[in-house]
């Protein structure tokens, strides 16, 4: 079958591969006119790009994502690690609070992969240009769908796309342009009715910066370990430390969005001084060399897309993946995840329906509900909470309202609270954020459910990390640090 997917992101790359080696004929058309850099460092000087900020931003490959590259993806697996990207096993991670870190059965499927985004795109830049079945256009875009008439009773089909370099007719169409897709557009321009979106405020603005550790330095040098995530919930902001491939380090600060007097965080200086403020940051950064500038991004929110509405899709030979489907909050790190899962879940659907595109539709749709909804709908609740913390600190808002205690089941907020303390709560904690586990099977578990509480019992829940006291932070964002 002939395939032409929009984007050639992470998700168009990975279901390129996928389609292609079960033996259709891919075009992937991306709007930006660019192809793999000559290596990976290149790759990193050119990342940044205004349509896709998140590129720069801090990115880890969790468990999900490790896991379904390995299974289907072996060799953009070995590439990976050829080209500097460093596998974190569970063990990795835990705190030196863990009583017992001893290994468990299950705890390779949590192991993570630490790569900068960028070297990510330029190992599937360069696995789909040399992949037989795949024809990559670089500075073409999709302006439009090409559609049949639709029986009676059945949504319009979609043949193909219209582009600025001519039109492209194709068995299937994939949209994988990602978050700011035009999809409802394209949908009008057939007569077809809009999607169904849901979206939930991320409400945060993100500013990182990368860094590469010192040469020269040993393991007894760092102020801990070059393989761990440090990612820290303060009173007015949100900070973290992300370990990347190749000796780098990605450092990020994340305000609220309605927070302007973050805005001077653009400036380095300023950026340092804010995360100098907090000890574990400013050790590390008495280690690393800085090797760009400051990125922001902003703009973003919790998103979840369906093509299937009332039990009836609005088009068939059409679907969509990746970010086009659902965006998270980043600090969660799910993208990928959410990628290649989809990638995988597309290539299933069409082995099982690939001559019957209703079906296509209804069951993809239903893999929607099953392995992206949960982590979407997670997603939106730790924000909210988070964000109501942080506007009553911040603005004076009234506090937020705790969620009710449930005897048979825990949050994300209490199994975060006691994961540093019992290994069956920091096991589930990981489960969930690699997308190993749903958050509704790994906070109903009953002994995690038991565990989790026993440590709320002990300790309480843990407040927000007192941060720089309000006068010494709007001074650090306010004056000139020269």
């Amino acid at each position: 079958m002939k395939v032409v997917i929009a984007g050639g992101g992470g998700a168009g790359c990975f279901a390129a591969l996928l389609l292609a080696r079960a033996g259709h004929e891919v075009t992937v058309v991306e709007r930006e006119d660019r192809g793999p850099a000559p290596d990976v460092e290149t790759a990193a000087a050119r990342a940044f790009r205004p349509t896709a900020p998140q590129i720069v931003q801090p990115h880890i490959i969790m468990a999900r994502c490790r896991e379904l590259l390995a299974q289907h993806l072996p060799d953009v697996y070995r590439e990976l690690l050829a080209a500097g990207v460093t596998e974190a096993p569970l063990a990795t991670q835990m705190p030196a609070s863990l009583p017992d870190r001893g290994p468990r059965p299950g705890d390779e499927r949590l192991t993570q992969l630490l790569a900068r985004r960028s070297t990510v795109d330029w190992v599937l830049l360069r696995a789909v240009a040399a992949e037989p079945g795949v024809t990559f256009r670089p500075g073409v875009r999709v302006t439009g769908l090409i559609s049949s008439p639709a029986p009676a009773g059945r949504p319009p089909h979609v043949t193909g796309v219209r582009t600025n370099a001519g039109e492209l007719t194709a068995g299937l169409v994939v949209d994988a342009t990602g978050r700011r897709s035009v999809l409802d557009t394209w949908l009008a321009g057939i007569g077809a009715p809009p999607t169904a979106v849901r979206n939930a405020e991320c409400g945060l603005a993100y500013y990182s910066r990368h860094y590469r550790l010192r040469p020269g330095l040993a393991a007894g040098d760092l102020p801990g370990s070059p393989f761990q995530r440090l990612v820290m919930a303060l009173d007015e902001f949100l900070a973290g430390l992300w370990p990347g491939d190749s000796g780098t380090m990605q450092l990020g600060v994340v305000p609220l969005a309605a927070d302007h007097r973050f805005r001077a965080v653009k400036d380095p200086r300023i950026f340092t001084r804010v995360l100098e403020s907090v000890p574990a940051y400013r050790e590390w950064l008495a280690v690393l060399d800085p090797v760009t500038g400051v990125f922001p991004m902003g703009g973003l929110h919790n998103t979840l897309r369906r093509l299937v509405v009332d039990g009836t899709p609005r088009v068939t030979g059409l679907h969509a993946i990746g970010d086009t489907v659902c965006t998270t909050n980043p600090t969660l790190a799910r993208g990928l995840a959410l990628a290649m899962t989809a990638a995988a879940d597309l290539a299933a659907v069409i082995a099982a329906h690939g001559s019957d595109p209703y079906a296509q539709a209804l069951a993809l749709d239903d893999l929607v509900t099953a392995h992206v909804e949960p982590f979407y709908a997670e997603q939106a609740t730790v924000d909210s909470a988070r964000l109501a913390q942080m506007r009553h600190l911040i603005f004076g808002d009234p506090p937020p309202v705790a969620p009710r205690a449930a005897g048979n089941r825990v949050t994300y907020g209490q199994v975060r609270a006691a994961m540093p303390f019992d290994p069956a709560a920091f096991r589930a904690f990981w489960k969930v954020m690699g997308m190993v586990a749903t958050p509704e099977e790994a906070y109903t578990d009953a002994d995690v459910v038991a565990r989790t509480q026993a440590v709320l019992r002990e300790r309480g829940e843990a407040p927000p990390v007192p941060g720089p006291a309000r006068e010494q932070l709007s001074a650090m964002l306010l004056a000139d640090p020269a």
